[in-house]
């Protein structure tokens, strides 16, 4: 198996495991709140299938594509919400239901028929087929911990929290860049530990700026998830330091992240 297809699979993995999760729900649990404020379970679901469907156009036809994100820019704060917002209000819960099965199936296929060393349109630099399936797993697990946060469940982490990881790490500087700051010139290494005790390692080995904890911890982090207070990642150096209050493995403005437990309200 190819790489890409194995990343391909982690995806289809990831939004299987989500689609456990939600597929019993009641219509009264879709209108639950989750800890993204203003966001609805459905509201999850439905940023999902917006990014999906989107994601598709961007690799089944640039120019159009080309014109929906010369429309995200005219409103760059507000177009992931509007997106959202729009398909939560015109389908009812089985209904949104189908189509982000049906959106993330077509986005599976795409990928899996795209010739090899295809770039990818997005709202930044082109991205492989490789790293345009790793931030779907990116985004599937980060909303899919909203929605069980939501519903009081603990998921039990997988080794797909590898691809987190490593687009935390990748977009080390573009947390800098959307906060006007700028980054280091030297990398950081950064050490996490899996559940099952694996080390996932990032950077050169001897580089003095240092991240380490949890892989779980880590990605969450990164994904906003959950706040610095709360989490066992730990930084040596000042720079590692200060990317810790400002991580972020999302593309867009910055994220205003998550209270600690003891302030939220």
């Amino acid at each position: 198996m190819s790489q890409v297809a194995a990343v391909i699979d982690d995806l289809r993995d990831e939004s299987d495991e989500l689609d456990v999760l939600v597929r019993g729900l009641t219509a009264e649990q879709w209108a639950v709140p989750t800890p993204a404020p203003g966001w609805s379970i459905a509201h999850q679901i439905a940023h999902l299938t917006w990014a999906d469907e989107v994601a598709l156009l961007a690799a089944t036809d640039a120019d159009a594509f080309a014109g929906e994100a010369a429309r995200a820019m005219e409103a760059p704060e507000s177009f992931v919400d509007r997106g959202a917002e729009e398909i939560t209000a015109a389908l009812a819960p089985q209904a949104l239901l189908a189509r982000w099965r049906g959106g993330r199936e077509r986005l599976e296929a795409a990928l899996r028929d795209a010739p090899a060393g295809t770039r990818i349109p997005w709202y930044g630099p082109p991205m492989s087929v490789a790293s345009m399936a790793t931030a779907r797993i990116m985004e599937t697990w980060a909303h899919g911990q909203d929605i069980a946060d939501a519903l009081g469940v603990t998921r039990t982490p997988t080794a797909r929290l590898r691809h987190v990881a490593r687009i935390g790490v990748r977009a080390r500087d573009y947390a800098y860049l959307v906060r006007g700051i700028k980054a280091p010139e030297e990398e950081f290494r950064v050490e996490l530990r899996g559940s099952d005790s694996e080390l996932i390692a990032f950077g050169a080995s001897d580089a003095p700026q240092r991240v380490t904890g949890p892989l779980l911890d880590f990605c969450l982090l990164v994904t906003q998830r959950a706040h610095r207070d709360d989490l066992a990642v730990r930084a040596a150096g000042p720079d590692a330091d200060q990317w810790l209050d400002i991580a972020q493995a999302f593309a867009g403005p910055a994220g205003p992240g998550r209270a600690p437990r003891g302030e939220d309200k």
